[in-house]
């Protein structure tokens, strides 16, 4: 067998980004391999991976490896000959320059190297199989759970084909199982984005499932009519719409070829039967790997997907009419008051309100001791620090009389020097006064890790700056270790009042139990990298609607703060609620039987109309089919009761009840804070890199208009602040200009254009 450090020593000076892998799992050895999606690690490293009997090796995808990317073909690469004729028949010998590697089940590896930057990863073609029955299937050594379809028909969707791009990574020879069998892992070859897209068309051409388009706004119907949107997913002239803004056909058939604005060969979406799909992931506004109806593509081009007003525009233009109008109201179509009608633009609640940084008795005295002894002093850190330790100390050991608990996941926002550090420091002062620092840890390595910490000390308390990495690799694509993470996160989060069963590990015959568990995370992060994460996916993940985000202010002038020892009377109050145990005999420690805290009849009565507002709020968004807002409303109530809990708990540990302004403060809380995080989403969410990239261009010509009004903006100042390559440029902006949200103009100037830009006037 070849020597594993000598290989991935050759590949490292290949630039190839080359880590240690766990060939049974099909993934990095390492707990914390993300940074490497970011650099090349040292031949020091190396050394050490590959001297300590590892015999895995894996390689990272995208732009750290030289812009690398990998087509998979998988299921025994069944898919692969038809492709290869494909590709031999576009550019003859083309795949003779590529690197072909065979996997451990028989697949197939296709790697290259691409003259631009690479997307992430891509699911190319896929194949849906019609199975008799739920039962469990198996295809290839891989099992499949089915689903039911529309029709009620159980099915499995297969993957034949994706790539490894940005942010992924591969198993490669020579590990155990894979084999080189065309070119070298040393010399890969620099394809041409027009190359690229030969073997990616080849591969999307083969795609056999196309999955139901995005859902769309419910509305009711009166009898015998038909809402605009209906209509005209029946027989509008979509086609039209789509050629207005900038969309060409490139091959027609009963499966239309279509060529997004500014690509000049190759295609970038299907249509068959009257839907839309995307497999591009520049295509702004459509998302890669989605389906539209014509409804859902006239809203996104034509009015920027505002549904209710695209159903308004589409009913005066005679869409939505039934065939015999005569006593038939369409007024519920063409009102004000329409089904259609979304909810206005999330306005901003602005900085967090002073008056909901008070919590009477513990979180208050331990909030104002940060401040006091900070360099510089932030309230909003301050005292979402101490509510999370109040949430700690608690854990397991009160509840309401709906059985929540204390445990709370805190995400605080605050920019670098602001002194994130210190009411983690002062938190674990505390604990360590109290011999209790054991409870406490500083970072999530692992899956198994927060388990085995849970089992030992059931009630724990994670103090983490690491909330950025989980942030990025949530938004960015799959990355197993943070699923791993999140999973167990969102698990432990639900079991407080119940029991948590740990993973099954290797030589073990059952897993263990964590008897309600407790897990508190105060958690911090830079408003940038939050911000510019924020996606859909990001933001429908169970874990981070349970996330109370909040934003600490501008840095604060520095103080003379000096080091002093932790008041008596925090030291005191913190003591109760370590020392109390709740339950009787040994299995105290064990099996708390938590108190149930009282609730004051007025305080019963505003959870109950809180309740209300929020399920209000979940089901309009639920009929406008916005699956962010329905995420985040449909935790408000819950955070809201665990929040009252901790304030009673605060305001009197010995005889908590869960008062009026206890609810009055949890509520207005939640309130703010959801609003916050809808309008922050708003202002943010992109659903792909281009998009994202569009946003990024007219965030800096607003700020232009700020200062310059209707000026307009030259590129060479644009290109300071965007410092893109000229095509995505091109690409940006002409997408821009078919949307009518900017306007370009070139000057002559006797030698290169002067290239000139600014906002469209509304």
């Amino acid at each position: 067998m070849p020597n594993i450090r000598e290989t991935s020593l050759a590949y490292l000076q290949a630039g190839l980004c080359v880590l240690p892998a766990n060939v049974q799992l099909k993934f990095a050895a390492l707990s914390g391999w993300k940074e490497f999606q970011q650099r090349l690690p040292y031949d020091c490293e190396l050394n050490n991976w590959f001297g300590n009997g590892n015999t895995g090796v894996c390689i990272v995808t995208g732009k750290v490896s030289g812009n690398l990317e990998m087509i998979d073909f998988d299921l025994k690469a069944q898919a692969y000959k038809k492709w290869y004729d494909l590709v031999q028949s576009q550019s003859p010998g083309l795949i003779e320059r590529i690197v072909i590697e065979r996997s451990q089940s028989g697949g197939l590896h296709v790697i290259y190297r691409c003259q631009d930057e690479v997307c992430g990863n891509m699911k190319l073609a896929q194949q849906k199989v019609i199975l008799p029955s739920e039962n469990e299937a198996e295809v290839c050594s891989k099992k499949y759970k089915p689903r039911r379809d529309k029709d009620g028909n159980w099915f499995i969707i297969l993957t034949l084909i994706e790539t490894r791009g940005e942010g992924g990574l591969f198993l490669c020879a020579p590990s155990a199982g894979y084999e080189l069998i065309q070119g070298e892992f040393t010399s890969i070859p620099v394809l041409s984005t027009d190359q690229r897209d030969i073997l990616l068309q080849a591969a999307w051409s083969l795609n056999e499932f196309i999955p139901e388009p995005q859902p769309e706004p419910a509305a009711p119907i009166s009898n015998n009519s038909l809402r605009p949107g209906d209509d005209y997913n029946a027989g509008g002239d979509f086609k039209a719409v789509l050629v207005s803004h900038g969309w060409a056909l490139a091959q027609s058939g009963e499966s239309e070829r279509w060529r997004r604005p500014g690509k000049s060969i190759g295609w970038s979406a299907s249509i068959k039967d009257r839907t839309f799909y995307v497999f591009s992931t520049n295509a702004y506004p459509f998302e890669s790997e989605k389906a539209y109806s014509p409804f859902g593509i006239y809203t996104l081009l034509e009015h920027n997907g505002d549904y209710s007003k695209a159903a308004k525009a589409l009913a005066t233009q005679g869409f939505g009419k039934s065939e015999d109008t005569s006593g038939v109201d369409i007024s519920n179509i063409t009102s004000e008051d329409t089904a259609y009608d979304t909810e206005p633009a999330a306005s901003d609640p602005g900085p967090m309100p002073h008056e909901l940084l008070n919590v009477p008795g513990f979180v208050n005295q331990l909030r104002d001791f940060m401040m006091e002894t900070a360099p510089h002093p932030e309230p909003v850190l301050s005292f979402f620090g101490a509510l999370g330790q109040q949430a700690h100390l608690a854990g397991r050991k009160v509840r309401d009389d709906n059985d929540n608990r204390t445990n709370l996941y805190i995400l605080n926002l605050a920019y670098p020097g602001c002194g994130k550090d210190h009411p983690r420091k002062v938190n674990s002062r505390i604990l360590q006064t109290l011999g209790h620092d054991t409870t406490t840890a500083d970072g999530f390595a692992s899956g198994e890790g927060i388990e085995d910490k849970l089992f030992m000390h059931p009630a724990s308390l994670f103090q983490t700056d690491e909330i950025d990495s989980l942030i990025t690799a949530t938004s960015k694509g799959k990355d197993s270790r943070i699923d791993m993470i999140m999973n167990i996160l969102l698990k432990m989060f639900s079991s407080s009042n119940s029991i948590y069963t740990t993973r099954l590990k290797a030589g073990k015959k059952d897993g263990g139990t964590i008897d309600q568990p407790s897990l508190t995370i105060y958690g911090t992060a830079v408003p940038e990298n939050y911000y510019q994460a924020l996606s859909s996916k990001m933001l429908t993940n169970g874990f981070f609607a349970r996330m109370l985000v909040v934003e600490a202010g501008l840095r604060a002038p520095e103080q003379e703060a000096t080091f002093c020892e932790i008041p008596e009377s925090i030291i005191r109050a913190a003591k109760y609620w370590v020392e109390f145990k709740p339950g009787t005999g040994n299995f105290a420690n064990f099996h708390p039987v938590a108190v149930c805290v009282p609730h004051s009849e007025a305080a019963k009565a505003m959870q109950r109309t809180f309740g209300r507002t929020a399920d209000s709020m979940y089901d309009k968004a639920q009929e406008q089919a916005d699956l962010v807002t329905m995420a985040i409303w449909g935790r408000a109530a819950e955070k809201a009761r665990r929040l009252a809990l901790i304030y009673s708990c605060s305001e009197n540990a010995i005889n908590p009840v869960i008062t009026e302004a206890a609810v009055q403060w949890a509520t207005s809380l939640v309130t703010y804070t959801t609003e916050r995080m809808l309008y922050m989403a708003s202002q943010y969410v992109c659903e792909s890199d281009f998009h994202s990239s569009c946003q990024k261009l007219l965030r800096v010509l607003r700020q232009w208009h700020k200062s310059k009004g209707n000026e307009w903006m030259p590129f060479w100042q644009l290109n300071r602040k965007l410092p893109w390559s000229q095509r995505e440029h091109e690409e940006v902006r002409q997408t821009l200009v078919n949307q009518r949200k900017i306007e370009y103009a070139e000057e002559a100037t006797g030698g290169t254009p002067k290239r000139l830009y600014r906002l469209v006037k509304l």
